[in-house]
């Protein structure tokens, strides 16, 4: 008897924590290279030949390719990222890299975001070669560093120097689809079909430096605070997608509540623990997230500095970095530090049946719905290739976990029946694309 998929995922994704893989955002930290080593083992001891692609000392990706038993079909990309936020040790119950099981959970940082699906798709990729399934189109399976801070070191270097390891490939899964939620008593996987844009935007206000005890009309640190003002309480208007308002209507087939733009908050409670990572698609959002400027008490600056977390809805970027332009006002600089687009494809298509079907087949009765990610994946990387990316790392999940919460948060978990699910699920799709 072999090994099947559930029977080492939890093993898997507890390894794959203790490796701290903290990302910084500024390519310091330990990189992903001892995880990158360590998924790579695990390929080779089953049988299939990793490639590994360091694009700088530590930062390390591995890619493996199984062949499918039609040539002529295109491949589909199933990808994770080995990188992880980093946890403030002190604020967690448990040490975020210890991967503790404790009542039915695995605790760790990485839990949810994504070590999960990385020893979904590890757990899946060895039973598959161990019983030689051969797959009907090529799978090409990665696991990608950098994912957290943009993937500069991670899938858009590859997709920028190593475009040929995805040769072929016209489609693609990854994080954050295929979870559960209950929504008016029905439980309902969230399939991911959209993501919003990124518009990591930096601005830079330039006064007049002096003496901290004159007065001074030309304050950089003043220009700069009403500019963050302004654009931090800035309220964008609702806007629906086709995907979103695709989603709405399914919500209010079952709950019964219409939806209403003027308090969406009365269909948003009818979501639960998932209210909050959908009333984000919405509309557009500008979060200030980091203010610099001055270097003492005493000491008037010449220049202050201030990082703006954009996300943006499909096809409106443009529209949005003007609005923010014109929110910052004439004497404050606006530039990009990091931009990526915003994607969005129907909820149609063999992929898109197959996914419904393998969650179907081990939840019968459940409901699945498409749904917009207000973050950002390694799909936007992907797509620069003509690859159509997916939200699918399927989970179902107990009523009482805040899932969606626990990404980047304090004390992330997930429970060890959810990962048996997600490895029943994802090997019912790969052995069968």
């Amino acid at each position: 008897m072999g090994v099947a998929p559930e029977d080492e995922v939890v093993r898997i994704c507890r390894e794959l924590i203790q490796i701290d893989t903290s990302n910084f955002g500024d390519n310091e930290g330990p990189g992903e290279r001892k995880a990158a080593e360590y998924t790579a083992g695990l390929i080779e001891e089953a049988g299939l030949e990793a490639q590994l692609f360091e694009s700088a000392p530590g930062r390390a990706s591995v890619i493996t390719r199984m062949s499918g038993s039609e040539s002529n079909l295109p491949a589909l990309v199933v990808h994770g990222h080995l990188d992880v936020v980093p946890a403030q040790k002190e604020d967690w119950s448990v040490d975020p890299f210890s991967a503790e099981e404790r009542d039915g959970l695995i605790w760790g940082r990485g839990a949810v975001d994504m070590k999960d699906m990385d020893a979904m798709i590890l757990s899946v990729l060895r039973s598959m070669q161990r019983e030689g399934t051969q797959p009907k189109r090529d799978l090409i399976f990665a696991f990608f560093a950098d994912e957290e801070a943009g993937g500069n070191y991670g899938a858009s270097w590859l997709v920028d120097n190593k475009p040929e390891l995805f040769d072929g490939a016209t489609e693609a899964i990854s994080e954050v689809g295929g979870f559960s939620a209950t929504i008016g008593g029905q439980r309902t996987y969230l399939l991911q079909t959209a993501e919003k844009g990124i518009s990591w935007l930096r601005l830079v206000a330039h006064g007049r430096a002096g003496h901290g005890s004159q007065i001074n009309t030309d304050n950089a640190v003043t220009q700069l605070a009403r500019a963050v003002a302004r654009i931090g309480g800035h309220r964008w208007p609702i806007e629906l997608t086709p995907t979103t308002r695709q989603f709405l209507e399914g919500v209010t087939e079952l709950t019964g509540v219409e939806f209403d733009a003027d308090n969406p908050d009365i269909l948003l409670k009818e979501l639960g623990t998932v209210a909050r990572f959908v009333g984000a698609t919405l509309q557009n959002t500008s979060n200030p997230t980091v203010v610099k400027g001055g270097y003492k008490h005493n000491v008037i600056p010449g220049s202050a500095e201030a990082l703006i977390d954009v996300r943006t809805l499909p096809g409106q970027e443009e529209e949005v970095f003007a609005t923010i332009k014109s929110l910052a006002g004439e004497s404050v600089d606006v530039s990009y530090a990091h931009k990526d687009v915003s994607l969005e494809v129907p909820f149609a298509g063999n992929l898109v049946d197959q996914m419904v079907d393998s969650l179907l087949a081990e939840d019968p009765g459940a409901k699945v719905l498409p749904y917009t990610l207000s973050g950002g994946t390694d799909n936007k990387s992907l797509s620069r290739l003509g690859i159509t990316g997916f939200g699918f790392a399927p989970l179902r999940l107990p009523d009482d976990l805040d899932f969606t919460g626990m990404f980047h948060g304090v004390d992330e978990r997930v429970p060890t029946d959810s990962l048996r699910f997600g490895a029943r699920v994802l090997n019912r799709l790969l052995t069968n694309s």
